[in-house]
This record gives structure tokens, C-alpha cells and sequence, in this order.
């Protein structure tokens, strides 16, 4: 059975703050209830403007996150939840010439139903305080995009308290995942398995192996971000008791001649 308790305000904000902080951007800043996050490389989380709260969105709010983009000589983006009070925002969005893209699942969970996701008996992933060469190589391996690899691994290497899951076979990691804690939650980041060893279940033994370290740390409620499009991430996600509290999307203005 998935989750699909009902997430207040503040829980919300918790969330979004949470998943600032285990990006690790260069900078945030927070203006009118939103955090702004400056950052370069490819991961979108750590360089999209995010509301903290939801409701109306007045259009000077929206200059004054351009201007601090422009400040710094970042293209502005925003990430946006498909919830009707940002209606507004989105058509003011389509008039500055904003497109939106990569559709993403924000979901939760408990750590409780997480850790039986592996097959019984199963051993589960180690878990490190600090990632080690061969779980960075993953993310740099065939099937996955180099440059984004290394721009995810830089970011994860750096979050303070994240913990770093292998599973390891012939001295090598063939399928890795992190997980950060913070303002009540722990998540999951950077879930990775190798090419050639999908459909083995090694994704389950990552995710039940951040689930006992989070449970050794107190922690109980849990949640990810997925793409929506992805539907082999999300059955697995739906087998660990997952379910999707809001989508998102990035929105991001196009540059014109």
C-alpha cells in the first residue's frame, strides 16, 4: 500500500527546504517566501527558484527573483508545483516567454515500508559515511550522461550528513544511491544501477539498506523525487510504499535572438 497521507503548510516547507540542502548550491538566498538557489552545472534542483509556501504569486515577486538571477548572471528558472493557486503565475510565466519541462514526482513514504522493498533475506546495500571512488564511478558509467554524473556526485559528495548506499560485487559498485536528513525528513538522492545488472532487484537492496540507517537515526517519514516519465523508477518506488504527494515542473525562460 502507498502513502498517501496528506502533507500540510509546513511540512511543505520542510520539503522544499530539505531538498535545497541536500543539492548543496553554491548559494540560497530566500526573498518573498521563496528560496533561490544559485549553482552551476546541470542538476536543476540547485538553481531553480522555489516557493516555500502555497498561494497567489504577485508579478513583483517574479521581478525580483529575475533580477537576482540576472544579478548573477544565471538564466532564470523556477520550480513549480501544478497546483491551481500558481494558475496565474504560470500564464504571467508563458508571457515572459517561460517554457516548462521535465515533469517530477515529489513522493513520500516511511522508512518502516522502504526497508521491506528487499527481497526477503536479501543482504542489504552498505552504507558510508562519505562516498568512495567507486560510487562516484557509477554515476560515470555507460548509460548515464558524464557531465551530469559528475555535476550529481560533486553535489551529493558535499551535502553535510549525507550517507552514500553501495552494493558492491567484484570491486565495484553496481548500484548506489544517497540519502540526506534535515528538518524532519530524510530523502533519497542519486539513485543509480548499473546498465548491465538491472532487473536484479539491487535498487531494492539500496533503498532497504538508507532505510535501516535512517531508522537508526530516528527518522521515520521519508521522501523522493522522480521523474514522471520514468515508469520503471516509480513502479519500484510504488513497491516500497511511495506514493506521489504533487508533481512539478521546471520552468525556464527561453533565450530569444
Amino acid at each position: 500500500m502507498t502513502n498517501t497521507a496528506v502533507l500540510g503548510a509546513t511540512d511543505i516547507e520542510a520539503i522544499e527546504r530539505a531538498t535545497i540542502a541536500a543539492v548543496s548550491p553554491d548559494l540560497t538566498e530566500e526573498i518573498d517566501g521563496w528560496l533561490l538557489p544559485f549553482a552551476s552545472g546541470t542538476v536543476k534542483r540547485a538553481k531553480s527558484a522555489v516557493p516555500l509556501h502555497r498561494g497567489a504569486v504577485e508579478a513583483a515577486t517574479l521581478d525580483r527573483i529575475e533580477d537576482r538571477y540576472d544579478s548573477r548572471k544565471a538564466a532564470p528558472a523556477l520550480r513549480l508545483a501544478d497546483a491551481s493557486c500558481f494558475d496565474s503565475l504560470r500564464a504571467e510565466l508563458e508571457r515572459r516567454h517561460y517554457m516548462a519541462d521535465s515533469p517530477t514526482c515529489v513522493q513520500i513514504g516511511s522508512v518502516q515500508r522502504m526497508r521491506q522493498v528487499a527481497a526477503p533475506g536479501g543482504a542489504l546495500a552498505d552504507v558510508d559515511r562519505a562516498p568512495d571512488n567507486a560510487w562516484s564511478a557509477l554515476f560515470l558509467g555507460e548509460g548515464f550522461d558524464p557531465v551530469d554524473g559528475a555535476h550529481r556526485v560533486r553535489m551529493l559528495s558535499r551535502a553535510k550528513g549525507t550517507l552514500y548506499a553501495s552494493v558492491r560485487e567484484g570491486g565495484r559498485t553496481v548500484a548506489a544511491g544517497a540519502m540526506a536528513f534535515g528538518h524532519g525528513w530524510a530523502s533519497v538522492h542519486g539513485m543509480r544501477t548499473d546498465q548491465a545488472q538491472r532487473g536484479r532487484g539491487l535498487a531494492g537492496r539500496v533503498l532497504a539498506g538508507l532505510a535501516q540507517a535512517a531508522s537508526e537515526r530516528g527518522f521515520e517519514r521519508v521522501f523522493l523525487q522522480v521523474d514522471a516519465n520514468n515508469q520503471a523508477a516509480l513502479s519500484l518506488y510504488r513497491r516500497a510504499g511511495f506514493g506521489t504527494q504533487w508533481k512539478y515542473s521546471y520552468w525556464q525562460r527561453q533565450q530569444w535572438p
